[in-house]
């Protein structure tokens, strides 16, 4: 069994006990267990005594040696018995919590999605205390998209790939994949996933793909391309797996990466050289065949810049000078985390030397402010001694400039959860909503505006709330909102969070040259490598690496933050 094995063991348990409506610390501790085990350094297989990590009492360890020896868990076995399995479905559900799904339980009885429909139906549920009309009417429309068919959103692709990739390695006949089509071109929403893999027995790779257990359903099979379907965690998608020779890979990946129009471009290239260049190659006039080693070499073939996956949806891409975009080198800092003194899965300590190992020249914590009492939000008393505790430790490690913030909400009310006096002694402050988003967009935009032009907010974080294939988010008027930030000086967020990538790479490209950044939001140390999909969906929106603050060097980012902000 492998460390994930584990992790998803005591995350499952978690899961379960949350819907058995256990207490919060006892769902907590098999939370934890997992994050330790996940931070462990140690191979999984080396590790006798669970107990010496931290976080891992008498009871977890045992749990977990019972499920060395046996591949078992009584304990998971009996809450399997215990919660009924549709609730495990019910989470499913848009906004619907394991909370309010052992609310329902212990009200009305409602153990699947069909009793659940009926009662919201029949007005049962919003009778209910914490509940109500609004909520649920959320809940029916949750059900509707979920038994509808939709495209795979970023968010559910990354997953998908990592079990397809982790397959994919499996495999003895496969030399090397990579993923291709949209979901390589950083598409918010794809249809299907498609992979390039390279083999010298394309055949018996077929073979070997097919009988992978993700996969649910053959639908082409030979040797040149595999279509199937695969379900992982109830996502299910369709795959196709095209097979190429060593000397062919780079070429058909940079084919079927796409765009269409992307495609017909490279084309027209060709053609005025008297050229041809398809999935195979390029075959020049006299009819040689061309297979080059990279994608750069393709395009300086044809006279032209290497042109990123992610811009090449649409033929402008090739007019842009590709110097002047963002990289994901270019990136110095992350402004947006959170420790365990808020939601956070990890300690003050804990971060910055994760942010060490990426190379970052600075960082910002900032976790929640008091109002958010779900992620257990700072009071101003835990803030300022936090703020106290950065100060030491940003003259103990000089590799880093460590930067005291916080991420504070935008209240329904316009107001914000902290006064100036308070904002004032921290280097950076982000603002964001969190809360009542039903409400009207002018009431929304007075809430974003009053963000904007107060003094010590230099960032508001994921501006429009969304979540990829969850909420649309709080109504925006992103003209209106842009103006604002540009007259007051204030940062709009590009976060890298696939479920967010929050501002988009359409409103980016749309508004050339509007000052970003792009942070994380990290809760955990492995979140601060998402910081690609960040980056991808500025690269997708044509942003210059000049239009980045955390790209700044680490001497003009501490000017920067010294100067204050200028509202004109």
């Amino acid at each position: 069994m492998t460390k994930k094995d584990y992790i998803k063991l005591l995350e499952t348990i978690g899961l379960y006990m949350e819907l058995k409506g256990e207490n919060s610390f006892k769902v907590s501790a098999y939370r934890k267990a997992a994050g330790a085990i996940e931070q462990s350094q140690t191979p999984i297989d080396d590790i006798k005594d669970f107990s010496v990590l931290p976080a891992i009492g008498k009871s977890v360890s045992e749990l977990l040696d019972e499920y060395r020896s046996t591949g078992q868990s009584s304990l998971l076995d009996t809450l399997k018995e215990e919660v009924p399995e549709g609730h495990i479905k019910m989470l499913k559900i848009r906004n619907l919590g394991a909370k309010k799904i052992v609310k329902l339980y212990k009200t009305l009885g409602i153990t699947t999605i069909d009793e659940l429909q009926a009662a919201c139906t029949a007005g049962k549920v919003q009778e209910l205390a914490g509940f109500g009309a609004k909520t649920e009417e959320t809940i029916l429309k949750g059900i509707e998209d979920l038994t509808t068919k939709h495209d795979l959103s970023i968010n559910e692709a990354v997953k998908l790939t990592l079990f397809i990739n982790e397959g994919l390695e499996s495999c003895p006949s496969v030399s090397r994949f990579q993923v291709a089509g949209s979901h390589r071109r950083m598409a918010e929403y794809s249809k299907d996933l498609d992979y390039i893999v390279e083999t010298a027995h394309p055949e018996q790779a077929a073979q070997e793909i097919e009988s992978l257990d993700i996969v649910t359903h053959v639908e082409v099979s030979g040797t040149e391309k595999v279509s199937v379907t695969v379900m992982i965690e109830d996502i299910e998608t369709a795959v196709d797996f095209r097979f190429t020779d060593a000397a062919g890979f780079v070429q058909m990946l940079n084919h079927f990466t796409g765009s269409r129009d992307h495609n017909v471009k490279m084309r027209q290239l060709a053609k005025a050289r008297g050229e041809k260049v398809n999935e195979y190659g390029i075959t020049t006039a006299d009819g040689e065949l061309i297979q080059y080693a990279t994608e750069e070499e393709i395009y300086q073939h044809y006279g032209q810049s290497y042109i990123p996956p992610e811009m090449r949806d649409t033929v402008d891409a090739f007019d842009v000078d590709q110097s002047t975009i963002l990289t994901l080198n270019a990136i110095r800092g992350d402004l947006h985390m959170h420790t365990t003194a808020s939601d956070g899965a990890h300690e003050l300590e804990e971060m910055i030397e994760a942010c060490i190992k990426k190379g970052y020249d600075y960082m910002v914590i900032t976790d929640h402010s008091r109002s958010l009492r779900v992620a257990n939000g700072l009071s101003i008393e835990r803030l300022l001694e936090q703020h106290e505790k950065i100060k030491v430790l940003d003259k103990a490690y000089s590799e880093i400039d460590i930067y005291s913030g916080t991420e504070m909400d935008i209240l329904p009310d316009g107001t914000l959860d902290f006064p100036d006096d308070v904002l004032a002694q921290l280097d950076y402050v982000i603002a964001a909503i969190h809360q009542s988003f039903s409400q009207p967009e002018s009431r929304i935009m007075e809430r974003l505006l009053n963000a904007c032009h107060n003094p010590y907010v230099r960032q508001l974080a994921h501006p429009t709330g969304r979540l990829l294939g969850g909420r649309s988010g709080y109504p925006v008027d992103m003209a209106q909102l842009i103006a604002a930030a540009q007259e007051t000086n204030t940062v709009l967020e590009v976060n890298a969070h696939p479920i967010r990538l929050d501002i988009s790479s359409a409103v980016l490209k749309s508004n050339p040259g509007l000052t970003i950044a792009i942070n994380t939001d990290a809760h955990h140390i492995n979140h601060l490598d998402l910081m690609k999909y960040g980056v991808g969906t500025a690269i997708k929106g044509h942003v210059t690496t000049a239009s980045v603050i955390n790209t700044m060097t680490r001497d003009a980012f501490r000017k920067w933050l010294k100067e204050g902000k200028k509202i004109k």
